[in-house]
């Protein structure tokens, strides 16, 4: 393990998190709130750790595929260290382990909170907790990337190590090219969801705040009751419209500026996605329509929280939680597949649950033909044997950590339904749970250790496992790959 480059591109990475705490601090200013001056403490340490170890390039630091991960890993843990010492100094959360499951459910564009009374934070905190949705939504790296020149040679893998998805391809050559065609598809697609709710009567600063949580697929509100606040149709359209397009695999939308309509009518994956979102959506609005006037409200609040869960970005209309069993476990069955691979969605991704249903499909033909040679495809494309080896190992380590997780916070003693939904919500990235963590409640009644357990299933659903596997790994600090 080469820990200077490590040490380096982390310190260099650290600046760059010192440069956004800038702009809460802006919006302090703006809103004249005295207590933005809790942002200067953590941007003076980091301005220190920058200045010390991160101006100068080791001569021969070179990055290979365990760096990447394990750079990946610790830079997500030290953004959200030190992204909840505001929340801690200002008073607000007191607990240092609160700011940091907030922080860490912020980054990871999870949506979980710990805040019972989320409207007593000033606009600065608000703006901050919200704006940590839309870094992390595209990942830090791949900010970091855009931003600085971190690592021209070696940039691709550091992108392979956070980017969510079975496969890492690059749309562009280069990777550095790459994460600004990224963001820069991310920063347009976000400011068009905030001139449409402004123009939908939400005042800028709101309006900033959902679109960040959209694009991110987030979800955090500075409202108690989310979007059901606004009691807007229109503003329930377009945060519905804006999260799925957020959820689906943004190299199409490359393809769609290129004129390629070809390759995106092709994709196998964008119509599985469609259609689980339009096949939920039909059966919860069937399974709810006697709890509403109309049939029309019935489909408005279904696609909605369909839409929002499938995406993982967890806002709320309804407290779905009251709904029928049936509509709970269709939105748990969502919360688990997530959205797109290369989208800002959390879950397992829908590309991932193609692989598994065509490996069994593969498996029962073998059984009846033993001389059959199978072969998985996804929109016309081979899978190789590499990524099929993947996805195995991380549905087996997906669920070694969801059944670990469900037996060290249950110690916590809460009913099932808390205990499997919180795990279940905080490693599939998508927010509220069932029961207690449901849409109208929150974590803050867990303990410490789990809050901990917890943080660490965001970030390692948010990283897709591996890089969190290669932290902790003890060879992987010892031998090149």
């Amino acid at each position: 393990m080469d820990t200077k480059i490590v040490r380096y591109i982390l310190c260099r990475m650290l600046g760059v998190e010192a440069a956004l705490l800038l702009v809460p601090v802006l919006v302090a200013v703006i809103y004249q709130e005295k207590c933005g001056i809790v942002f200067l403490i953590p941007i003076a340490i980091l301005c220190l750790l920058f200045l010390v170890v991160g101006r100068k390039r080791p001569e021969h630091g070179q990055i290979y595929g365990k760096e990447g991960m394990v750079i990946v890993a610790l830079a997500w843990i030290l953004w959200s260290l030190f992204g909840a010492m505001p929340f801690t100094l200002s008073g607000y959360i007191p607990s240092y382990v609160d700011a940091f499951f907030e922080t860490v459910s912020g980054f990871t564009t999870t949506g979980s909170s710990i805040i019972p009374d989320v409207e007593v934070l000033p606009h600065c905190l608000l703006f901050w907790r919200s704006f940590t949705h839309w870094i992390g939504g595209m990942g830090v790296l791949v900010f970091v990337l855009v931003v600085t020149s971190l690592d021209r040679k070696n940039s691709m893998h550091l992108m392979r190590a956070e980017v969510p998805g079975p496969e890492k391809d690059k749309l562009v050559p280069k990777a550095m090219s790459t994460a600004r065609i990224l963001y820069g598809m991310y920063l347009t697609l976000t400011v068009i969801e905030i001139v449409f709710l402004v123009i939908g009567g939400m005042n800028l600063f709101d309006s900033m705040i959902f679109s960040f949580g959209s694009a991110g697929t987030g979800g955090f509100s500075n409202y108690a009751d989310s979007v059901a606040h606004f009691n807007s149709a229109y503003i329930d359209g377009v945060i519905t419209v804006f999260c799925a397009l957020f959820g689906v695999n943004f190299a199409l939308f490359y393809f769609m500026i290129l004129g390629d309509f070809k390759s995106i009518l092709k994709n196998e994956e964008l119509r599985t996605y469609i259609l689980l979102i339009a096949g939920a959506t039909a059966a919860i609005m069937l399974n709810i329509h006697s709890l509403y006037p109309t049939i029309g409200k019935s489909f408005r609040y279904a696609v909605f929280q369909v839409v929002t869960v499938i995406t993982t970005t967890g806002y709320s209309t309804a407290d779905f939680a009251q709904w029928p069993m049936f509509s709970k476990a269709v939105l748990m069955m969502l919360t688990v597949i997530g959205a797109c691979a290369s989208s800002t969605g959390g879950g397992i991704k829908v590309s991932r649950l193609l692989v598994g249903i065509k490996c069994v499909k593969r498996e029962i033909v073998q059984l009846a033909h033993p001389k059959s040679v199978g072969i998985i495809r996804i929109g016309g494309k081979k899978v190789s044997s590499d990524v099929l080896r993947t996805i195995y190992i991380y549905f087996i380590a997906y669920v070694g950590i969801l059944i670990g997780s469900v037996v060290l916070v249950s110690l916590d003693n809460f009913d099932f339904e808390t205990t499997f939904s919180a795990v279940l919500t905080t490693l599939g990235n998508v927010g509220p749970g069932m029961a207690q963590v449901g849409p109208m409640g929150n974590f803050a009644e867990f303990s410490p250790l789990s809050k901990l357990i917890l943080c660490f299933d965001m970030l390692a659903g948010r990283l897709e496992i591996f890089p969190f596997l290669v932290l902790f790994t003890a060879p992987a600090w010892r031998r090149k790959f």
